[in-house]
């Protein structure tokens, strides 16, 4: 994977290089500073004061050259106002497009502006969290409130944007005047803004939100599909490449995929006990049933991952083909008396799970603008179809045979997905787009489904300095490349061979995240695989019960990410709110046995909630979690 502090620098404009957050050697710094920390020849106070100091003059850099820019921006609009005038004098519809591209032109060049801000901004975040990671201390929080809050704030001359809001305004106003010379002279103010459309003014508006608008909930959920857009803005070729590729509906097909997946997942699990005590096998054996598609899933990960390499279209629809067999086999087992076929079909399921070709479209297809919306959508897809599974299980209660083929509640749930993978394989065919691939790409699969999002967390805007000033700081550090301990190794940078050389590559934090994430997963299946076989052994539910509240707890998904997402994830850190959900989870474990008498059904369902609920929790930040 490349550094970040390679990626800021490929991503700066040359011109301009000076004037950004110099990253590199703000990191070199906290090295530093943590080393004489270490050693004990600084005390943290002074650690503090001095790294403020260093923060307020790469603040002040970009500020002011932030302001000049927005002054020539803003001449240059001036003079084109000038030249607007005289063409009302003297209609001349030639010089009117000219002088509407000339409006453009200056929107170009603040849209440029604006990565230049979203850049600062990113590096800026990246530097305090690393301060914050290595000293144990919340100095992101002391730093912003006291920056923000000082009547001679530049912090806040970046955060509010009021100077580039003033230029947009303008841009907008003689762009809708310009677009529109056949009689309207209605201004921007007299009409909804949604109804002036230009390309340049619609990616200049999406720029200032992203610097702007928090958007925590579609981070975390984001996260949570495990799809991680881009820290650094795209340039607005990239983005125009993405918008010319994108394809609304293949996008749909993606998400139609993820849900009908999840239905199939979860949609035995009311009736799979039942299904394996009447093919002779003991009721407990529901829980390979219902597991065997999850172990088929980790190889079709892999297959489907290099398959998107080159193509999205065949995997789904290779997808299709083997989960339309799959459960077909499954539906058959029960005539056939066979536990055998049961366990192929299930495995056939797994293997045809194309999650992972899901969440590359995203990553991929879908414009920057978009994507942490559609992320969303994923997320949202695969809770709907986490309620939908079981609640359709409980629907699907009938017994009747057609010519040998039994239909009954064990069976049933498998023809309903057959068909409905052979409706969606038909749908893939006719409806599905194939991207248009850059060849040139020199992109690895961890890059392209590394692209990073840009949301701003409140006041998580840019922050900068004085160029003498930093020069003289650089010249105290020499040579301002990053240190070897931080940025990837050369070595790093290799294919990997084997799983033991994949293994050494990751660190020790990564180690702990996915060993969490492992014990969260095999606590979320015990759960759900053996919810029928515990409630109908203590409590005597039917099918239909444990339908409804397999689809209760499917129904929390969202509003759990939601909570977090907006409220907890402000108030708390990531690693507090990350420890207090395994307590809960463990809470929940140990609530969940029988231990006391009676076993109650409220004693259940509490400990099943409070497992399920923070397991969710855990998933979106162990995907979250970064080094």
């Amino acid at each position: 994977m490349v550094a970040f502090g390679k990626k800021l620098k490929e991503r700066q404009y040359p011109e301009w290089q000076r004037y950004y957050i110099n990253y590199k050697l703000m990191k070199k710094k906290v090295k530093q500073f943590t080393q004489q920390i270490q050693a004990g020849a600084e005390n943290r106070r002074h650690v503090l004061k001095e790294f403020s100091r260093m923060l307020d003059y790469q603040i002040e850099k970009i500020v002011l050259f932030l302001l000049e820019q927005q002054g020539l921006i803003a001449s240059r609009i001036e003079k084109l106002g000038e030249w607007r005038e005289k063409l009302l004098q003297e209609p001349d519809i030639a010089q009117v497009c000219e002088l509407r591209e000339a409006y453009r032109e200056v929107g170009k060049d603040l849209l440029k502006l604006l990565y230049f801000v979203e850049i600062n901004a990113i590096g800026l975040r990246k530097i305090l969290k690393k301060f914050d990671k290595r000293f144990g201390y919340r100095f992101t929080d002391y730093y912003v409130t006291t920056r923000s809050d000082h009547p001679y704030s530049q912090l806040q001359q970046v955060f509010k944007h009021v100077g580039i809001g003033a230029v947009v305004g303008a841009l907008s106003r003689n762009l809708a005047d310009l677009q529109d010379r056949q009689g309207s002279y209605l201004s921007i103010y007299d009409q909804p803004a949604a109804t002036i459309k230009d390309p340049v003014i619609d990616s200049i508006k999406a720029a200032v939100d992203r610097l702007t608008h928090s958007t925590n909930f579609l981070h975390f959920l984001g996260h949570h599909a495990l799809i991680v857009q881009e820290e650094l803005p795209a340039t607005p070729s990239e983005d125009q490449a993405a918008e010319e590729s994108y394809h609304f509906m293949s996008l749909v097909l993606n998400l139609v995929n993820t849900f009908l997946y999840m239905v199939n997942t979860y949609i035995i699990v009311p009736t799979a006990d039942n299904y394996s005590i009447s093919l002779g096998a003991a009721a407990t054996v529901c829980g390979i049933v219902i597991g065997s598609m999850a172990v088929a899933q980790v190889f079709s990960s892999v297959y489907f991952s290099a398959w998107s390499n080159k193509s999205y279209f065949r995997p789904l629809i290779f997808s299709s083909i083997v989960l339309l067999i799959g459960n077909t086999l499954y539906a058959l087992a029960y005539d056939l008396d066979s536990l055998t076929v049961l366990l192929i079909g299930r495995l056939f399921c797994g293997l045809g799970s194309a999650r992972a070709v899901n969440r590359r479209y995203i990553s991929d297809c879908v414009p920057a603008k978009t994507r942490m919306q559609a992320s969303a959508a994923f997320v949202s897809a695969s809770a709907l179809g986490m309620a939908v599974g079981p609640a359709l299980a409980g629907v699907l209660q009938t017994n009747f045979k057609i010519y040998k083929l039994t239909i009954n509640e064990d069976t049933l749930p498998g023809w309903v997905m057959a068909f409905l993978w052979f409706v969606y394989l038909i749908w893939v065919w006719v409806s599905f787009k194939e991207p248009i691939r850059d060849t040139d790409q020199e992109h690895t699969e961890q890059e392209d489904l590394l692209r990073m999002t840009r949301l701003e967390d409140g006041l998580s805007q840019p922050l900068l300095l004085s160029s003498s000033i930093e020069q003289k700081l650089q010249d105290e550090d020499g040579d301002q490349d990053v240190d070897g301990s931080e940025e990837a190794s050369e070595e790093s940078h290799k294919p990997v061979t084997s799983i033991m050389s994949a293994y050494r590559l990751l660190t020790q934090s990564v180690k702990v995240q996915l060993l969490i994430y492992f014990m969260l997963k095999y606590a979320m299946e015990i759960l759900l695989s053996e919810s029928s076989v515990i409630t109908a052994y203590y409590f005597r539910w039917s099918t239909g019960a444990v339908s409804i509240f397999l689809a209760c707890l499917g129904c929390t998904v969202l509003p759990v990410n939601a909570v977090v997402g907006n409220y907890i994830s402000n108030m708390f850190e990531d690693r507090q709110i990350l420890l207090a959900s395994e307590f809960l989870v463990l809470v929940g474990i140990v609530f969940s046995f029988h231990v006391i008498n009676p076993y109650t059904v409220v004693q259940y369902v509490s400990s099943a909630l409070l497992t399920f609920v923070a397991c969710e929790v855990l998933e979106g930040l162990c995907a979250m979690f970064e080094d």
